[in-house]
């Protein structure tokens, strides 16, 4: 995956917020789990309860959310250190002659 697109998927908790009180609780549909989203729906947020609870875990469920996406960016950058140093290595044994 390309750096910059995973960058774009990274989701703020304020926006999950909006969404949960303005959209009638379209905040799993905001973090791609369009399961839990129907199933939310459905259920009218677990008849209150479910959606009582998502007040409090919405912060932590944005915050899982974005560690996968930062994990996956930190690899990038890993491998793409990796390849540089690799790049530089060689052009030092190339100029040596070896």
């Amino acid at each position: 995956m390309n750096k910059h697109y995973l960058q774009s998927q990274i989701k703020s908790t304020g926006t999950a917020y909006l969404l949960f009180f303005l959209l009638f609780g379209t905040h799993y549909a905001y973090l791609g789990k369009w399961g839990w989203q129907i199933l939310f729906w459905i259920t009218l947020g677990g008849l209150g309860i479910w959606a009582f609870i998502d007040l409090f875990t919405i912060p932590g469920k944005v915050n899982r959310h974005n560690a996968k996406i930062f994990m996956k960016i930190e690899d990038i950058e890993k491998r793409e250190r990796n390849e540089d140093q690799a790049r530089q290595m060689a052009m030092i044994a190339a100029a040596k002659g070896n």
